[in-house]
């Protein structure tokens, strides 16, 4: 496996440990009624690649999964994430055998 597939799959199950971390995280607080993580934030982090572990949470901590604005900027995220993925995989791909 080429070190760069390596670095990305590093990066994804990092950014989706931390993303799922956020979820519980945010969760308790919504219990606690304490200070809660913004919504911007958990998209952030889905959209440069946390969404796998946001999606986790969402299930686990069943958390976000009926405010349907969020469900809606969230799947927007997933998509925006594996389309660019895949067009610099494509880019890197063509320059290194092309």
């Amino acid at each position: 496996m080429p070190i760069e597939y390596l670095v990305l799959l590093s990066f994804y199950v990092s950014l989706s440990l931390i993303t799922f971390c956020f979820y519980g995280v945010d969760k308790s607080a919504a219990k606690r009624g304490k200070q809660r993580i913004r919504e911007s934030t958990l998209h952030l982090l889905s959209l440069f690649g946390g969404w796998f572990g946001a999606l986790l949470g969402q299930k686990v901590f069943r958390h976000k999964t009926k405010k349907l604005p969020f469900l809606l900027v969230f799947w927007l995220t997933v998509i925006v994430n594996i389309v660019v993925t895949g067009c610099v995989f494509y880019f890197l791909s063509s320059f290194a055998f092309g």
